[in-house]
């Protein structure tokens, strides 16, 4: 199975925590899951930019959500913190803002930094897309992020292209890979990230995947998960 889902939903639940923290009642849980969704893809489709008011790319990782009576609680990780959140924070308050706008609802928007934004699949497919777009050679981009991030400290990496790759009539696929990638090892921390570059010949789609070394028992994530677990012990004794 590993082979075939999300390395990052295989591990949910046992070694990854989720990224939707709620409880809510089964009429509404429909419409919050959408909600969810629906700001996931406001904040990755948003335009930001520099200070010279260019378009950059702010390197998000993820978006986590937490919700109480009251608020709705997101949480954005990302290695580019000072373009989200602007000089005197007027970034984070219009985007604040436009959370509140899309919901109807209060948020509090925290903005976090990635420690080590090499080894986040997800950064590394942006910063690929950002190279095709710049019309650099898809095989030289792949070589060079790849030596990169095992440089980096990373134990492997796999990455994936799909469509007209190099201006080609016919869309194909074309995959590259250093060192270990175990997809159906739970306990090894697999990232995965996918994006898709938008180029003249049409979309190409990004799929990264990096080895970072095995779960140990002090992070953070894995106990959230592990305290999460449902006992596999039954609740209630059936005699024959």
């Amino acid at each position: 199975m590993g082979q075939k889902v999300n390395p990052v939903a295989f591990r949910t639940g046992i070694t990854e925590d989720w990224k939707s923290r709620w409880y809510a009642p089964k009429k509404e849980f429909a419409t919050l899951l959408v909600e969810d969704q629906k700001i996931r893809s406001f904040v990755a489709k948003r335009e930001y930019k520099d200070r010279e008011g260019r378009p950059i790319d702010p390197a998000i990782a993820r978006v986590e959500i937490e919700r109480t009576r009251d608020e709705v609680r997101v949480v954005i990780s990302t290695g580019r913190s000072g373009i989200m959140i602007g000089s005197k924070g007027e970034k984070s308050e219009e985007l604040k803002q436009e959370l509140q706008k899309l919901t109807g609802r209060k948020v509090n928007l925290v903005i976090e930094d990635v420690k080590r934004p090499e080894l986040v699949a997800q950064i590394i497919a942006g910063r690929i897309g950002e190279q095709l777009v710049r019309r650099v050679g898809f095989r030289r981009a792949m070589k060079k992020t790849m030596e990169e991030v095992m440089a980096a400290g990373a134990e492997g990496i796999k990455i994936q292209l799909s469509g007209r790759l190099g201006g080609a009539e016919m869309a194909r696929c074309e995959k590259q890979s250093q060192g270990s990638i175990p997809l159906s090892t739970i306990r090894a921390k697999i990232d995965y990230g996918f994006t898709e570059a938008k180029i003249a010949q049409g979309h190409i789609g990004i799929q990264v995947w990096i080895n970072q070394g095995e779960q140990s028992e002090d992070d953070n994530n894995g106990q959230n998960a592990q305290k999460s677990k449902a006992s596999k012990n039954s609740k209630r004794a059936y005699k024959r």
